[in-house]
């Protein structure tokens, strides 16, 4: 029992005992419940004797903040924490968008709540919107306030009307929370950069190279392109401030209990807006140590596990997303191990699944992901994924070496295969994808593009080939069909569910041109949505018909419900990728054809897993039986099937 089970527990016992309790009293009762473990954790940090005024200061704080969340917002958290894990529900589905490039502005969204309606999105993952250096700003994630709306995007007011409507359609909202940095241009920033050792001490800075010089010797380059090294010198302080990634974003410096608390605040004040979900940006660096990575640190983990018991005492009905896009055996540590399992993070990025699903695009096989899905520990139980297949960001390559060596492939070669394959340096490919932040140091890069040129959507439309472009969507259509049917809470990425392609216009822009990542950050095409239902014969058309059919599917379906259940079976046809979705009355079994050829599957072996056949099995996705050929069952190239008996 983790401790938002305790406080669904004790909440449910103090409302049938005195009735309707005052949001008061159960807030007392949180912070009685999670006190122990908030000192535990913060003197863990920070040693006792030297730092228990702050943790005074951090007590005061909880019941500042819990006094400034609006009651709107308190009634919702007593209703979110009576249901319980809502998060895991199989009624989810999300996407993941730019608020300026999707229509404008706030008013622009909120003009499109209907859109999402239509297509079954519920879930709205909105990339930085409060205001950051003008100029190159990572795309928002260098802040300069972690609660004003910039005005390009409309007003603070703008968001609360916004957010009240999506609240009124059921719709849940996710806002990032950069927490391991601000902008050089933000408040702290400003002072200590006029010469105030106070916040000089709120991040990493130094009047020599010596301490930077010792963490530039294991410290990795994050854009050693664009920002080689770790350390940017600042002519005003006449000092070196730690910059992991970019020159303009600060790294905050969390060995300073007075940050957490001042980030705590910064934190709700977030959360106050309306926000169901708070994205943990760049988590995994939040703890610097000499003579390490200063990535995944034990410090790290309990930093966030502090953040989030804190959390729940002002505002259990707000949850925390781990942004945290490293090695698989490391992404399920950052749900909480041993005491803290549960207790740090409710959701993470399953980008795991992610990378294996590109492996297998370009391999044809599904053996790694076979071997890898199956190979790492399950997630608790009261967490869950988010699914996706392209998000705003670059694809990692974030495969476990002894899994890559275990199917015979070298580990650095076979990462320069999947490299080229997308990046445009094996003729054959019909991916056009980008290199990202290549690093010839290590032979390490990543990939950029649009989930639908980096299938072959775009190469087949400039071949003006019907049976290439058929099998371009049919593979969208197949990855999207997995990711909505994985367990956890599917992510489609803005344009994705159009299949827009990859948008070239960025290299004549000053601030985006040393960014590729712009490449698949696309302005919302509305006049290809406008033509759906006329051009239903259009690429556009059987993508956006095919995403809603599918996300209609799951969510009428229980099975779906992320309960830990999945079952991956090891199929005998390595180009066949096979799970079982299960609860307590019905099964579900997603089939799906990596292969540019039918594969078949003997009827013997699909008995031996459950699945019936002939009339007494139907696949979902077409609502027919399926027929056998020769006593096998055929897949064509990049079918998809969920099959369930009858």
């Amino acid at each position: 029992m983790n401790q938002a089970a305790l406080h669904r527990l004790l909440a449910s016992k103090s409302q049938m005992k005195k009735g309707e309790s005052s949001y008061e009293a159960l807030f007392d009762q949180r912070l009685a419940t999670n006190l122990s473990l908030i000192k535990t954790l913060f003197f863990s940090l920070y040693q006792e004797p030297n730092h228990e005024a702050y943790f005074h200061d951090l007590l005061d704080q909880l019941e500042v903040q819990f006094s400034e969340r609006p009651n709107e917002l308190k009634k919702q958290d007593l209703e979110r924490l009576n249901f319980g894990n809502w998060y895991q529900s199989e009624k989810l589905v999300g996407m993941q968008l730019y608020v300026d490039r999707f229509n404008k502005d706030i008013n622009g969204l909120k003009e499109k709540l209907t859109y999402f309606e239509d297509l079954g999105i519920n879930f709205l993952h909105l990339m930085p919107i409060t205001t950051r250096p003008a100029g190159e700003n990572d795309g928002g994630y260098a802040v300069s306030s972690y609660h004003e709306i910039d005005p390009r995007y409309g007003t603070k007011e703008n968001f609360l009307v916004m957010a009240q409507e999506a609240r009124q359609k059921n719709m849940f909202l996710m806002l990032d929370f950069v927490v391991n940095h601000t902008s050089d241009e933000f408040r702290w920033a400003k002072k200590a950069k006029a010469g105030e050792l106070k916040y000089q001490n709120y991040y990493y800075i130094y009047s020599d190279r010596t301490i930077p010089n010792e963490f530039e010797k294991t410290l990795p380059e994050i854009f050693p392109q664009s920002a080689p090294g770790n350390f940017t010198y600042n002519e005003k302080m006449e000092k070196w401030v730690m910059t992991c990634f970019n020159t303009y974003q600060w790294d905050l410096n969390y060995r300073n209990p007075a940050v957490f608390i001042e980030m705590l605040g910064n934190l709700m004040s977030l959360a106050n807006l309306g926000v169901d979900v708070v994205r943990f940006d760049a988590l995994a660096f939040l703890w610097k140590k000499l003579g390490t990575l200063s990535q995944n640190l034990p410090e790290a983990h309990t930093l966030i596990a502090l953040f989030r018991m804190c959390l729940q005492v002002i505002a259990p009905g707000v949850i925390l997303l781990a942004e945290a896009i490293v090695a698989p055996r490391n992404i399920l540590k950052y749900f909480g191990e041993n005491i803290l399992e549960g207790n740090e993070c409710e959701i993470a990025y399953n980008a795991s699944l992610m990378a294996l699903l590109w492996n297998s695009i370009a391999t044809k096989e599904t053996s790694l992901m076979l071997k890898s899905l199956t190979n790492i520990p399950s997630k608790p139980n009261d967490a869950t994924w988010i699914n996706y297949i392209r998000c705003h960001d670059d694809i990692g390559l974030g495969y476990d070496d002894d899994f890559v060596k275990s199917m015979g492939w070298d580990p650095g070669m076979h990462k320069q295969f999947i490299l080229n394959y997308y990046c445009g340096r094996l003729e054959w490919s019909p991916a056009k994808g980008l290199m990202f932040m290549y690093n010839p140091k290590n032979g390490d890069g990543r990939i950029t593009g649009s989930t639908a040129s980096l299938l072959g959507l775009e190469t087949a439309l400039e071949q003006k080939n019907k049976n290439i472009i058929d099998y371009a969507v049919t593979k969208i259509l197949m990855m999207y069909g997995i990711v909505l049917t994985y367990g956890g809470i599917p992510m489609i990425y803005a344009g994705d569910e159009i299949g827009t392609l990859n948008d070239y216009s960025y290299e004549q822009n000053e601030d985006h041109k040393n960014d590729n990542r712009w490449v698949n950050r696309p302005v919302q095409n509305w006049k290809v949505i406008s033509e759906l239902a006329s051009k239903v014969d259009s690429p556009s058309a059987a993508i956006y018909n095919g995403l809603k059919k599918m996300i209609g599917l799951r969510k009428s379906l229980s099975v779906f419900k992320d309960s830990n259940d999945i079952k991956i079976h090891g199929c005998p046809n390595p180009h066949i990728f096979i799970f079982q979705r299960s609860n307590e009355t019905e099964s579900v079994w997603i089939l799906t054809n990596f292969n540019e050829v039918t594969e078949t599957l003997d009827i013997s072996w699909l008995l031996s897993i459950g699945i019936f056949t002939g009339s007494d099995s139907i696949d979902l996705l077409t609502g027919e039986s399926f027929e056998l050929v020769h006593n096998a069952l055929p897949l064509k190239p990049y079918q998809q099937m969920w099959i369930k008996n009858l």
